[in-house]
């Protein structure tokens, strides 16, 4: 009988990512995906690092694995990710039943680590830096274990090159590495061959993508163009992209690709001048508002999403009424708003006495939320009427009878099957649906058709100057 493995996995789309590549791996080395954490032989824990709380989530879900692994003998824990890189040795140190601590360069030894730990003892190993192609030649051997046969994500990058007084990433994730641009065409191509006909291409900033490669300039538009022009890739989606490197060329390219999908991610993090300088994020809200508008005139039909930090230290209530004032004028689809969360080792950290408190954060962000939510609502109810088409993703979360899919917008839709197309509405498949009414978060609709798959054609606005 096979030992089986369960994964969960905190945090963001590169996380997701990973852990789909742990359980290609595991599953190599002869171990069985189980949802049932209670039976599972082995438990992996992939880590985020992004937020404080990340920290208590890791170590509240270690202590409720505490009493199942004295339960059962013979059961290992495993974690990994950006927290296991931050933390290292400290995971066992507040944790000493965790049987394997890796980090995000060297998650291939993963099945390696635990068998070790099974015959030796715990392993701590953590590395500094990947070994030269090191993750590229596991990327390209393997076959990442995907949710659904239909989507993939793609990493073309690991790592970061800036420097945001906030943000932890470059500490765990180290400096600017991009995946050779063959090897990228050879695995959508792969890809596309199994049935996949929606990608994402993830990346810390995708814009950046190749600049190590070609030492002078990045070579996101061309990807972008390469891997559209697969055929069999109906879209073709990026996140995250960095405002300060949002170039001409890279707009140009999504508004002359088929395939690339009409959404754009544009993290804004503060709208006051003097916050985005202390953040050192690299431009001003002038700048970015002036980049927003030249890929909205570029790209027809643009829906946009964004990121905001509440509570940046020395945030004053002037500096938060333009970030109102900005986030108003960008009209966006959507938005992740977070609380600022001090990282240790981070220029933020620093300066402890600048922390703006609780209470007057917590106000803010509810009027942020106002904000938000009122250009989402416009935006979603100038869709109603519309006829829509959605990738479908599965039933609905909230709700069995209905089923829910993606617009190219990223648009949440919810809809109910009819008699006419049962057995057609399925994870995977395309649908067209009517749009008849609006929510800030999700849009609702009726089914119209549901279609083979083929390359979607859209009219294409003015190119990007």
């Amino acid at each position: 009988m096979k030992r089986t493995f369960h994964i969960r996995t905190f945090g963001c789309q590169m996380n997701e990512h990973d852990s789909e590549r742990i359980t290609a791996l595991l599953e190599a080395d002869g171990l069985e995906a189980t949802d049932d954490v209670s039976s599972a032989d082995v438990v992996v824990l992939n880590t985020c690092c992004i937020r404080e709380n990340a920290d208590n989530k890791l170590y509240g879900q270690l202590g409720a694995l505490k009493a199942l692994r004295d339960s059962r003998p013979g059961m290992q824990i495993a974690v990994g990710g950006c927290l296991a890189q931050k933390d290292r040795g400290l995971v066992r140190e507040r944790a000493g039943y965790v049987d394997v601590v890796f980090g995000t360069h060297n998650l291939a030894r993963a099945p390696a680590l635990l068998r070790e730990a099974a015959k030796s003892g715990p392993v701590v190993e953590i590395l500094d830096a990947p070994a030269p192609d090191g993750e590229w030649a596991d990327l390209r051997r393997l076959d990442s274990r995907r949710e659904t046969s239909s989507s993939a994500w793609v990493t073309i990058q690991m790592g970061c090159d800036n420097s945001c007084a906030f943000c932890i990433v470059p500490q765990v994730r180290g400096p600017e590495v991009s995946r050779p641009f063959d090897d990228l065409v050879a695995e959508v191509e792969l890809l596309a061959s199994q049935g996949v006909s929606e990608i994402t291409l993830l990346g810390q900033n995708v814009n950046s993508y190749g600049r190590d490669i070609t030492h002078r300039r990045p070579l996101f538009a061309e990807l972008l163009r390469a891997l559209g022009a697969v055929r069999g890739i109906e879209r073709v989606r990026f996140t995250s992209p960095h405002p300060k490197d949002l170039r001409p060329e890279t707009i140009a390219a999504m508004a002359e690709t088929e395939a690339v999908c009409e959404h754009l991610h544009l993290p804004l993090q503060a709208g006051s001048d003097r916050v985005l300088s202390a953040m050192r994020r690299g431009y001003s809200a002038q700048r970015y508002l002036s980049r927003l508008a030249a890929a909205r005139a570029a790209v027809e039909d643009l829906a946009v999403s964004t990121d905001v930090i509440v509570g940046f230290p020395g945030e004053t209530e002037e500096d938060f009424e333009r970030t109102l004032e900005v986030v108003a004028e960008a009209e966006y689809d959507s938005a992740y708003t977070f609380i600022f969360s001090p990282r240790p080792g981070t220029r933020a950290a620093a300066m402890e006495g600048q922390f703006v408190p609780q209470e007057v954060v917590a106000e803010r962000f509810e009027r942020l939320r106002v904000v938000v939510e009122r250009s989402a609502l416009a935006r979603h109810r100038a869709r109603v009427g519309r006829v829509e088409e959605v990738l479908i993703e599965g039933p609905s979360k909230r709700n069995a009878s209905m089923w829910s899919g993606r617009t190219r917008q990223n648009k949440l839709v919810h809809f109910a099957p009819d008699a006419r197309h049962v057995g057609e509405v399925t994870a995977g498949t395309y649908a067209t649906v009517r749009i008849t009414r609006a929510a800030p978060h999700h849009l609702g609709g009726e089914l119209v058709s549901v279609r083979e798959r083929q390359r979607p054609r859209r009219r294409l606005a003015v190119a990007a100057r």
